[in-house]
């Protein structure tokens, strides 16, 4: 027993003298991080979808008449306005054919104003012989002239009378004949002016089909497709769980639609939306939408595919940090947030939607609070930290 109490005496002096002999305990070293600023700031209410753009209105030239192709007043890919010569097709046969009703109407209105001369002169035969069987009917009565010789006069009057009834008959065939003639004329006058063919929209050519020289038959071969791309359409579907919001927010007021093709840089063209479609797609389980955008600087095309971005409202004064910062822990998400004397402490955040890179903090941090971006995995709470530059673009994260 003696022994074992000596050997406790011992081992407490040699740990006695050995805590003597250790070097005092130093603070942990700074931990290496990365930081941003929460900013407060308006956010919009996006939906984002890929859309296609579509011409506001698009015609397919046809010609409506038979014959050789003349000319072409164009060139490929041209703008043209509205009443611009496209064609030129051979108007000779047309030019003809106009003549020759133009000669059939000259032909019945002389006609026609010999069948008048011809009445005015059978009126006045008639008229004589009507005379003269009246008063022969009354020599047969008074018994001056035998009752053949009325019955002559009475058969001459009645002659007469079936030659003026000719007369007029022959009149309305005449004129008959002349309102064929002018609707012979006005249809000549209108294929003869289809053989010029004009642009009926502005627009924008594209590919010609057809070269001067081929005989194109009518409505047969389409000569050329004009594109009208000032103003155009961009259209894209979305969820049909968003048409309720996107009918609320269009009954308040129009409803802005940016886009831009996929890589660019440029600002996003301007619109407004101006279609919503009447049913839903049942394969898909979107609705399919349209906007109307002016694109005076002809940055959208017609067939191309671009990212859509349609603003339904506009979050005021949210509150934004990047979405790096927001860590996921058993209790909820959190950040570390760095107070003034370069230490960290965990904040227990209520996180929104994400506006591109940065996530909306909706409770837990104010604007102008720092918090850590890079580095949290070596950071407790009460950890110090030192503050690294932010990582050029495209470098990465990490140093």
């Amino acid at each position: 027993m003696k022994r074992f109490c000596l050997a406790g005496v011992l081992a407490v002096v040699i740990c006695g003298a050995c805590s003597e002999k250790s070097p005092p305990r130093t603070d942990r070293p700074a931990v290496s991080v990365v930081v941003a600023t929460a900013v407060q700031r308006d956010v919009p209410l996006e939906l984002r979808a890929i859309g296609t753009v579509e011409a506001y209105s698009t015609v397919a030239i046809k010609s409506q008449v038979n014959g050789e192709l003349k000319e072409i007043h164009f060139k490929e890919g041209s703008d043209v306005r509205k009443g611009d010569p496209l064609f030129s097709i051979d108007r000779r046969q047309f030019e003809s054919d106009l003549r020759r009703a133009e000669a059939n109407l000259a032909r019945d209105t002389a006609q026609t104003k010999q069948a008048e001369a011809n009445l005015a002169r059978d009126l006045a035969l008639e008229q004589n012989a009507a005379a003269d069987a009246r008063r022969y009917e009354r020599l047969v009565s008074e018994g001056i002239v035998p009752r053949d010789q009325s019955e002559r006069m009475r058969a001459s009057a009645e002659s007469q009378a079936a030659t003026v009834q000719a007369d007029r008959a022959a009149i309305e065939n005449s004129r008959e004949s002349m309102r064929a003639d002018r609707a012979a004329i006005e249809n000549a006058r209108l294929q003869l002016d289809y053989c010029n063919i004009r642009s009926p929209i502005g627009g924008r050519t594209g590919n010609l089909i057809v070269h001067a020289g081929n005989l194109i038959k009518s409505n047969d071969t389409v000569l050329l497709n004009i594109n009208q791309i000032t103003p155009l359409y961009v259209s894209f579907a979305v969820p049909e769980q968003q048409l309720p919001e996107i009918k609320r927010r269009m009954a308040e007021g129009s409803l802005k639609v940016e886009v831009n093709a996929p890589g660019e840089t440029l600002p996003r063209s301007q619109g407004t939306l101006t279609f919503v479609n009447n049913m839903v797609d049942t394969t898909t389980g979107t609705i399919r939408l349209k906007a109307s955008f002016a694109n005076e600087a002809r940055r959208l095309w017609p067939g191309q595919f671009v990212d859509v971005v349609m603003t339904l409202a506009t979050e005021r004064n949210a509150v934004l940090v990047p979405s790096q910062a927001v860590q996921t822990g058993q209790a909820g998400t959190y950040v570390y947030l760095v107070r003034p004397d370069l230490t960290v402490e965990t904040r227990q955040v209520v996180t929104g939607r994400n506006v591109g890179a940065d996530a909306v903090i909706e409770k837990g941090l104010a604007a102008g609070d720092r918090v850590v971006t890079d580095g949290q995995l070596r950071l407790v709470p009460g950890a110090r930290v030192e503050v690294k530059p932010a990582p050029e673009a495209g470098q990465g994260a990490h140093p």
